[in-house]
């Protein structure tokens, strides 16, 4: 009897929108216009209605659009920028590339997303601005950010680059805060076919300067008045995003239905992240073990691959040895015991019990052991 097909962490080949990238890629090509042109113009509106924001800018990537929003709300040199100490590197890295100095706080130990009180507890006479991140596709708790930025004069951009079309309490992910950045690696719940990015907001005068900035600081053209970057998305990849933006509600749906599959069927001895509100949108499941390293192993002979996200807190990272940093024994902790399950919309109901059944074999054979 052959052994049963692997199941990858993800498959990043077009599926059941392969017509339809297929056609933008075509439209783009005949048109000859690659750069700021019309796909680029009508994504941002077309994301911009499905976010629930007024206005959306597209840039080069998510780290951009974190670090331009920072700089279209005057933040850099000298000013602190709060970030949890659980989140791809490329959150503070951001702050980093808007001049600001990034202050790496604690998380909650239940949602491993950032800890109110401890950004309350990190203030000081310096910090501008708050950057929480909606980890795994989860809303971070943004009713108590929200008073803790309201009662120190703070802005807060979003890091939503993991929880397209999300909501808080029923709200959207990014609507309520100065501005909200979102990434389309392609490995993010709406992917590109490359890197892009976008940034939302309900301020027209903070759109214009981020419209500016992605675009070297242009008034119009050839007419620089102040230092942007280059970070502009293009029609390629916007164009590849307006054919898959129809799917992401049914893809969405999708993700929430195996995740709670998973929830149903894993051993409940094994920790898994808090589902704290119903906008969870599961760009990612990880679950946590001490045994990280002897379970990554036993679903790999099993066909299953997994991985790991993320296996440093940025506080014990190289890169931040420099910057501000308060303690942060939940971030630690979990760095050493996280590791994500597979979960896109392509898996099926049986690849998810499979998946299950070979962590209970795992959990029960260390019990009797």
């Amino acid at each position: 009897m052959s052994a049963p097909a692997p199941i990858p962490f993800i498959d990043l080949t077009p599926g059941e929108d392969h017509a339809a990238v297929r056609a933008a890629l075509d439209r783009v090509v005949a048109r000859g216009w690659f750069v700021l042109g019309p796909e680029v113009g009508a994504f941002e509106s077309e994301f911009a209605t499905a976010s629930g924001a007024p206005f959306a800018i597209g840039v080069g990537n998510g780290t951009d659009a974190i670090a331009l929003a920072l700089r279209a709300l005057g933040i850099g040199h000298g000013d602190e920028v709060i970030v949890p100490a659980m989140t791809a590197a490329y959150t503070a890295l951001a702050v980093i590339a808007a001049g600001a100095t990034p202050v790496l706080v604690d998380v909650e130990p239940h949602t491993l997303t950032i800890d109110p009180a401890a950004c309350a507890a990190a203030v000081t006479s310096q910090t501008r601005a708050i950057v929480p991140v909606h980890l795994y596709g989860q809303a971070a708790d943004m009713e108590s950010i929200r008073s803790v930025a309201s009662r120190h004069s703070l802005a807060i951009v979003e890091d939503c680059c993991q929880a397209h079309l999300a909501t808080d309490r029923g709200v959207a992910v990014g609507t309520r805060c100065e501005a909200a950045a979102f990434s389309f690696y392609p490995t993010k719940n709406l992917g590109a076919l490359g890197d892009g990015g976008i940034v939302i907001t309900g301020s027209e005068a903070l759109a214009s300067r981020v419209r500016r900035l992605r675009n070297g600081g242009q008034q119009e053209r050839a007419r620089h008045v102040e230092a942007g970057v280059n970070s502009r998305l293009d029609d390629l990849q916007a164009a590849v995003l307006r054919a898959r933006l129809p799917l992401l509600p049914q893809w969405t749906t999708r993700r929430r239905a195996l995740a709670a599959r998973y929830r149903q069927l894993l051993p409940s001895s094994l920790r898994t992240i808090r589902e704290r509100d119903a906008g969870h949108v599961y760009h990612l499941f990880p679950v946590l073990t001490a045994e990280r390293g002897v379970l990554q192993t036993h679903l790999t002979s099993a066909g299953i691959e997994t991985m790991v996200h993320y296996p440093v807190a940025l506080t014990d990272q190289p890169a931040f040895a420099a910057f501000v940093s308060h303690e942060c024994p939940v971030a630690t902790a979990a760095a050493s015991e996280l590791l994500s399950l597979p979960l896109s919309p392509r898996l099926t109901d049986a690849d998810v019990e499979r998946v299950a059944n070979a962590v209970a074999t795992f959990v029960k054979g260390h019990r009797s052991a």
